[in-house]
């Protein structure tokens, strides 16, 4: 093989294993590049035996994420997260500011802080963004193919299954995990996605290969056509930020290209901005600023039908008495939804009140007052002294749920 051809590849040995650099083509047109295990003899063979010991070596591997001060080799090992090759010039951006503007609302300056952090602090924990519209052209997809332009290969595009495989090689060490059109309604799939924003570590897991654990800084971004399940949001949660996304008022097919073109003044104007927030959780901003009205519609979907009869019930005793907070024992609440014909088991009723609610009933039995139907007088309900381990509710706290 001649010099020329020698050039133009490139090996390295991280550890005691040789790999050989590639650029693997896609689909698209464009590379991706990927190191393939390699043999010592075959190098010998297609390079002679003198070439082995020219090429370049490591202890191993390691991921330090850094936009602007990238370090390819960290103390004699190779950093595995990829540089960025913009180079923040000052400018305008009109196209990236319109897009953030449409994607983050009247959030705006929350979501100029959410890129920033993501830009001068990638490993700073955010939460998981969640677009949402049933309607269809309304610039989700290009908010992502905005990302991956800006962050390159440190965006990972994943599907609900490749979420839910145990093998997940592919997507550790990334910057932003991104899955257009989530669906993932099982119980299980909002635990995991819940554990991986916030874990500052992970179990990474290829196939053939022992699990090696690594620092995980991933931030999750997720678009849906579903408004109300996309996933599971309990009463309370604070780790995901939704929006609601309007319809885009025009079709620019250059969008894209204008948005990539913007992207050296969209990075200086980063740099040198001013947060509009301080860190007030270990998800960066407080979780007042990110409840949305989207969030709250899927959090009123995710609830049972027992869950929202026995709120609505209380709120009606509340309303006919003038009272502001209720007790109760779980017979009672059971005898009050038999005459309201709705049928429920005790254990459907104790779960609502402790793991929907995060109610605990009275430490002893003790005195309380409650309320049951009265069909002989003008109020509907007329009070009742029983004894029992009670639960007590506010019209307060019924009124957030």
């Amino acid at each position: 093989m001649s010099k020329s051809d020698i050039s133009k590849e490139e090996f390295i040995r991280v550890g005691t294993t040789l790999y050989k650099l590639v650029n693997q083509p896609r689909l698209n047109g464009s590379y991706v590049k990927k190191r393939i295990v390699w043999n010592n003899e075959t190098l010998r063979q297609d390079y002679g035996k003198h070439y082995l010991a020219t090429v370049p070596k490591y202890d191993g591997f390691c991921t330090v994420p850094d936009h602007v001060n990238y370090r390819p080799i960290v103390d004699k090992f190779l950093n595995l997260y990829e540089p960025i090759d913009h180079k923040p010039m000052e400018g305008d951006f009109p196209s990236i500011r319109s897009l953030v503007k449409h994607i983050f609302g009247e959030q705006y300056e929350l979501g100029m802080d959410y890129l920033q952090l993501l830009y001068l602090q990638p490993i700073q924990k955010l939460p998981i963004l969640l677009l949402v519209s049933e309607e269809r052209n309304t610039g989700k997809s290009t908010f992502l193919n905005f990302l991956k332009a800006l962050f390159q290969n440190n965006v990972t595009f994943n599907t609900n299954e490749d979420f839910r495989s145990q093998f997940n090689s592919d997507w550790s060490g990334k910057l932003l995990i991104v899955v257009d059109e989530v669906l993932l309604s099982r119980r299980e799939d909002s635990e995991r996605l819940k554990n991986l924003s916030t874990t500052l570590s992970y179990k990474v897991e290829a196939k053939g290969k022992d699990r090696d654990e690594i620092a995980f800084f991933a931030k999750f971004v997720l678009c849906s056509n579903n408004e109300y399940l996309p996933v599971i949001i309990d009463a309370g949660e604070t780790r995901y930020w939704v929006r609601k996304i309007d319809r885009l008022q025009s079709d620019d097919t250059d969008f894209l290209q204008k948005l990539k073109a913007e992207i050296p003044a969209f990075l200086y104007h980063l740099q040198h901005r001013q947060l509009s927030t301080e860190k007030e959780s270990r998800m960066w901003f407080a979780p007042s600023l990110l409840h949305t009205e989207a969030l709250r519609k899927i959090i009123r979907s995710n609830r049972n039908r027992l869950e929202i009869e026995m709120c609505e019930l209380i709120l009606d005793i509340m309303a006919s008495t003038g009272i502001d907070t209720f007790s109760f024992c779980c017979n009672d609440m059971l005898t009050l939804l038999a005459n309201s014909y709705v049928k429920a088991e005790m254990y459907q009723v104790r779960k609502v009140l402790q793991e929907c609610w995060k109610l605990t009933p009275a430490h002893n039995t003790l005195t309380y007052t409650t309320y049951q139907v009265d069909y002989n007088r003008k109020c509907r309900y007329s009070p009742l002294r029983r004894t029992g381990r009670y639960y007590t509710v506010t019209r307060a706290f019924l009124e957030t749920l």
